[in-house]
This record gives structure tokens, sequence and C-alpha cells, in this order.
């Protein structure tokens, strides 16, 4: 086989995924009912905690809360725009008719997964923006793109959970358990407030949650956790990633 038709034949596969990514994400982003929350919410809390109360934090909220409300606007598509979709598409019989159709087996989550890095793309930019502006924060550019990379690189854990809870709920079930995920492990991985401000037991449990690692990652990008390692929470990060991918392989697998 020569290198012309191995590009041959590469093209027709690059351009479904390249479709069905763009076709997810109109999909979702001309869904009010998704879109609104997950591109208002991280900005509106940004500008109401992190601009109007900054001089009452206590901490340095402007650039703190920056990099964990990046992480907060990860979760949205990670849970909704993935978990909950494939809930209804399992249940409505949309993933065996994807398994029918002559396109890559791979199309259909990778298109999941480039729509909820697409809005971590959007949130990220506009939370700069406001951070710039209003928050009147100052970082050199290795931090932005550090920020960036972290962002992007939490989709992957976020999304295997949103996975996992889309192969196990039903599609009317499927939104409530992500909100009763969504916000309190956001609260419980410190990206409103400093663990320090929270109880105790809240900081001896926040290890146990992907949301937690992701947001020291972040911090530590923009110079808010000086001295600590980021390689055990990356380590942590893909562990959860394996083991939610494995558990919604296998609950697939029986649909």
């Amino acid at each position: 086989m020569t290198a012309a038709t191995v590009n041959v034949a590469l093209v027709p596969r690059l351009r479904c995924y390249a479709l069905e990514a763009r076709n997810e994400f109109l999909r979702l982003l001309r869904a009010p009912s998704f879109a609104l929350p997950t591109l208002l919410f991280p900005p509106m809390f940004y500008v109401l905690f992190a601009v109007l109360f900054h001089e009452r934090a206590g901490f340095q909220a402007n650039v703190y809360l920056l990099a964990t409300y990046g992480v907060f606007g990860v979760m949205s598509p990670a849970l909704f725009g993935f978990g909950v979709t494939v809930a209804l598409d399992r249940e409505r019989g949309w993933l065996a008719l994807k398994r029918a159709l002559p396109m890559p087996p791979g199309a259909y989550l990778a298109s999941k997964l480039a729509m909820a890095m697409l809005f971590a793309t959007i949130i990220f930019a506009i939370l700069g923006v406001l951070a710039a502006t209003l928050g009147d924060v100052r970082l050199p550019a290795d931090a932005w793109l550090s920020l960036y990379a972290a962002d992007l690189f939490g989709v992957l854990p976020l999304c295997a959970l949103g996975l996992w809870l889309g192969s196990v709920a039903s599609g009317q079930a499927a939104p409530a358990i992500a909100n009763l995920i969504y916000l309190p492990m956001s609260f419980l991985s410190g990206l409103w407030m400093p663990l320090g401000m929270l109880p105790t037991f809240v900081g001896k449990i926040a290890p146990l949650w992907p949301s937690w690692h992701l947001g020291r990652i972040a911090l530590a990008a923009v110079g808010q956790a000086p001295g600590e390692a980021i390689t055990p929470h990356v380590a942590a990060l893909m562990a959860f990633t394996f083991v939610f991918v494995a558990l919604a392989r296998r609950r697939l697998a029986r649909a």
C-alpha cells in the first residue's frame, strides 16, 4: 500500500470525525437550556465573587477564582453535554443506530470530547478577558498557556465521569444525577473558596474528587499553589480516567 493510498483512505475518516464534532457542538450550542448556563455561570460567578467581593474575600480571589472557575466551567460540558446526552442517546436507541452506520466507531465519543474541549476553550477565553479587564489580573504568557492546558487536560477525566454517568443512568434521571455531582463536587473541591475556609473534614475528603486534583493543577499554573508538585495530581486524574472509561465500556458493551 502506497503513501498516497493511505492518505486517500484517511481523508474520509478524518472528515467523519470533523463533521461529527461540528454537529455535536452545534447541537448543544443551539440548546439554550445547556448553552446558556454552561457559558454564563462561570463568568457570572467570577464577576460576582472575584471582582465585586475581591477586597473582602480574604485571599487573592481574582487570580484564585480565575483558575478554579475554569475547572468549574469544564465540568458542565463534561457532565451535561457528554454524560446526559449519552444517557439520552442510549435510551432512544441512537447508540445502536450509530453502530450500524458506516462511520468510524470512535467518531461518536470523539465528537463529544471535542465538543467539551470547544466549550472549555470558550469559557477560558471569557474568563480570561474578564480577569484581565475587570479583575486586574496580570499573568505571564506561559501562565495563561499552562492554565489553558490544564483546562483542556481536565476534559479527559471529567468526560470519563460523564461517560460512566451516561452508561448507567436513564435519560430522565441523568440530569438530576449530574446536578447532584456537579455543584456538591465543585464546592467540596475548593472551587468556590479555599478549603482552608471550610470545615477540616472537607479538606480531608477533597482528594476523592477529580475536580480537586484538576483545581490544584490550575492553581499551580497561576502561582497559587507554590511548591506543590503537580505530578501526583496528573497521575490521579489519569487513574480516574481509566477507571471510569473501563466501567462505562463494560456497561455499554451490555447495552
